[in-house]
């Protein structure tokens, strides 16, 4: 951010859908930026996007389209250490954000462990208060995070018995009731 500053650059945020919606991602660290890019894409998106930008020529190096996803926090440490693999995680976040199924549909259509849903879910609601402080996305889904997608951050928004009823945006502002 400095370096954009000081030159007046804008830096693109690299996040994606898939980690920016679990929190896997570094308050002013990865997470900054002016504009995210990807930040609608799931990360198998990310991949045919990377895909089909070396479909002529080779751009995006094939070692960065190959490698295991990792934070690179630590030697050896890869992201499935502490998320889900990424196209189970991609099904989930897709289901649940943009389709709004409920826990239960997602588990039982996708032959899912419910704790592991359930525990994934906790986490989308958990790191709204990321999403707020992240760049705005572009938007390329029927629901993106940003302005796509508001929910309060509130402690115990979501009873464990029930998902709370989301009415689509008037003004650009989400509105939610109890469940």
């Amino acid at each position: 951010m400095a370096i954009s500053n000081e030159k007046g650059y804008l830096l693109l945020n690299t996040g994606n859908k898939s980690e920016l919606a679990v929190g896997y991602t570094t308050l002013y660290g990865d997470a900054c930026g002016a504009i995210s890019i990807l930040g609608d894409l799931l990360k198998r998106q990310v991949y045919e996007v990377a895909s089909w930008i070396n479909a002529e020529s080779i751009v995006i190096p094939q070692s960065v389209c190959t490698k295991e996803p990792t934070a690179e926090l630590r030697f050896g440490q890869k992201d499935s250490d502490t998320i889900p693999e990424y196209p189970i995680l991609d099904e989930i976040v897709d289901r649940y954000v943009v389709h709004r199924n409920s826990p239960e549909e997602i588990a039982a259509q996708n032959g899912l462990n419910r704790s592991l849903v359930d525990e994934i879910v906790r986490k989308i609601h958990a790191n709204e208060y990321k999403r707020r402080q992240a760049p705005f996305a572009l938007r390329v889904s029927e629901k993106a995070f940003s302005t796509g997608r508001k929910v309060p951050i509130v402690h115990d928004y979501l009873c464990s018995n029930s998902r709370p009823k989301i009415k689509e945006p008037q003004n650009g502002v989400a509105e939610s009731s109890p469940g």
